[in-house]
């Protein structure tokens, strides 16, 4: 019997927010490098939506709260539940007679799931250390007690401490011309889900992209992230002709070390990025775009739990590709969704049926797992679908009124089909019927009439593929004038079982073992060490060690797992664990360390 749901609640929060809605957070936070913590305090204003309530719920996971306190200064009760091993433990305050803000005085943890403390040798220019946090999905809690729901919106103000000589920036309004005075002051007048809250401190400096756009990076990557990203502005005008104006002010972005764990992470006025999208020729920078894309299907509107993230991320990786085409062409657009529906075929291929729906039904699951295939890729198939049902226009006018009706909300799945049932299926009733439109949601699977993508663009790599079958030299294909993704679809399609002299021959052709780009060099690797080819072993130990991209780090120590080479991936995580992220060593430790 299935287990049914309460599609409406958070089950990945402890938050009482519908009686008790926190909606400003003042933070005051000094940062201690030798520690590995951040120590201050925070306080709550709350907004009372059942006016009896006299508790408090909020989220937390590994903080010491030393003192709870009413605006006044009075001392409130308060206790811990037993610590939950995903969603850590529910902090219960009570609430003295119209007690509107509350004042928590705490410390992090080390071991912080939401932060990562890297030593000066850990950053491109040695001689600082740097401080980063990784909010998404629920590691807000990690680093301030607070309702860590997408459900329950906030605004911030907050004040940070740290080092002399160094910068802090935070997802709110930053300031590139502030004194490196130790002290750095910041304000998020709009609310924005809690997974957005972002903090970052290090040797920083920033470098103008346009008008409302920037970048910030260590010194030594600034000139190259710069040039990398310098069609940022041109983005946002395509962006906003779109889906409307942008709503946030600024658009920048933060270039991280390698140890960030995500390719990018929509933080608003402060997008974070891998340093691996700098490839020297802006072919990874559809990131950019997705990041940005997510101002508005993400940021502005917004998944109620992480079971509706397919809202967030389908809509975006769609967003995405149609920025992609506009700033760089039709056929970078055509690659980049026929890659897209490779990697989902994949994914079908190794995916319960029962989970290939659009919900994420992880709720009683670690909401990290909701992040997958069928989130971002069956969902963005799902919205390709609308668009080539109604026609670009008409599918153009339905995105935007969207858009505009959920700005700044939080909404579930049958939100999403209770106003499509108004307006998608009231106005294009000769397009789309209410089955076909909660087949593509509810259904297990691809819908019988999916049509995969195709690109002209890839017959001459198809022609290629088909002669290296056949025996042909490396040497002799005829590769003149291919995007990385060319060659990304080429290795992705190479046979399951390649020899060892034919891989030879192909690394010693294109020297995809030495390759900079680590989206080849990922794809390389992962059909050299399936077929056992261990020369490239020394290789992949160095990839793993200096990138810590969750997209490239665990499908590897599974691929050499799976390969039989379950011993050399533990002793290259232990070298390599010291350098990642928290919220990915947590994920790697249970797949290595059992």
């Amino acid at each position: 019997m299935l287990k049914q749901w309460d599609n409406n609640h958070d089950y990945h929060s402890f938050a009482n927010s519908d009686e008790v809605k926190v909606n400003h957070l003042s933070l005051s936070l000094t940062t201690n490098f030798e520690t590995k913590q951040l120590t201050g305090q925070v306080e709550l204003t709350l907004e009372y939506i059942n006016s009896q309530a006299t508790e408090l719920w909020l989220d937390t996971r590994d903080l010491t709260i030393t003192a709870v306190l009413s605006a006044a200064g009075e001392a409130l009760e308060y206790c811990l539940d037993k610590q939950n091993d995903t969603l850590g433990q529910r902090l219960n305050i009570q609430l003295a007679t119209a007690t509107t803000h509350v004042v928590i005085h705490y410390h992090t943890s080390p071991q912080a799931q939401g932060l990562q403390w890297l030593t000066p040798e850990q950053t491109s220019g040695k001689q600082l250390p740097f401080l980063f946090s990784q909010s998404q999905p629920i590691n807000a809690r990690s680093w301030i007690p607070l309702q860590d729901t997408p459900k329950a919106r906030i605004t911030f103000d907050a004040v940070i401490n740290v080092p002399q000589g160094m910068r802090a920036v935070m997802s709110a309004m930053n300031d590139a011309s502030a004194e490196l005075n130790g002290v750095f002051t910041f304000t998020m007048e709009k609310p924005m889900p809690t997974h957005l809250l972002a903090v970052a401190v290090g040797d920083i400096a920033f470098g103008e992209l346009g008008a409302r756009t920037g970048v910030y990076a260590e010194p030594e990557m600034l000139a190259a992230a710069v040039a990398e990203f310098e069609d940022t502005e041109s983005m946002v005008a395509v962006a906003e002709s779109l889906l409307g104006p942008y709503q946030w002010g600024r658009y920048d972005m933060l270039v991280l070390p390698p140890s960030f764990p995500f390719g990018g992470m929509e933080n608003p006025r402060l997008a974070f990025m891998t340093p691996t999208l700098i490839a020297g020729d802006k072919s990874l920078v559809s990131t950019v775009a997705h990041e940005l894309a997510h101002s508005w299907t993400g940021n502005l509107v917004s998944n109620a739990t992480w079971r509706d993230l397919w809202l967030n991320e389908g809509f975006t990786t769609y967003f995405t590709n149609r920025i992609v085409e506009a700033v760089y062409g039709k056929e970078l657009a055509e690659l980049e969704v026929v890659l897209e529906n490779g990697r989902l075929q994949e994914a079908i291929s190794a995916t319960p049926i029962a989970q290939q729906t659009l919900p994420a039904n992880m709720q009683d699951q670690d909401p990290n797992e909701a992040f997958n295939r069928f989130t971002y890729d069956k969902a963005s198939m799902f919205v390709h679908d609308l668009e080539k049902r109604l026609g670009r226009e008409a599918f153009d006018k339905f995105l935007f009124d969207y858009v505009q009706a959920f700005a700044f909300e939080a909404i579930t799945t049958e939100t999403f089909i209770d106003y499509a049932k108004q307006t998608l299926l009231k106005q294009h009733s000769d397009k789309i019927t209410e089955t076909e439109l909660l087949q593509w949601v509810y259904g297990e699977g691809m819908p019988s009439w999916f049509v995969a993508p195709t690109s002209n663009s890839l017959v001459k790599v198809t022609m290629a593929l088909r002669a290296f079958d056949d025996g042909a030299a490396a040497s002799s294909l005829m590769t003149q004038g291919w995007r990385v993704h060319h060659w990304q679809y080429f290795l992705n399609n190479l046979p399951e079982q390649v020899s060892h002299q034919a891989l030879s021959d192909l690394d010693y052709t294109f020297e995809f073992t030495q390759s900079t780009n680590a989206e080849i060099a990922f794809d390389w690797f992962r059909v050299a060490v399936r077929n056992r080819y261990q020369s490239v072993l020394p290789y992949v130990e160095a990839y793993l060690i200096k990138i810590g991209r969750g997209k490239f780090v665990k499908p590897l120590y599974a691929e050499l797992v799976s390969a039989g080479f379950a011993v050399d991936a533990k002793q290259i995580y232990a070298k390599a664990r010291e350098g990642y992220h928290p919220s990915i060593a947590v994920m790697l430790d249970q797949q290595l360390l059992k």
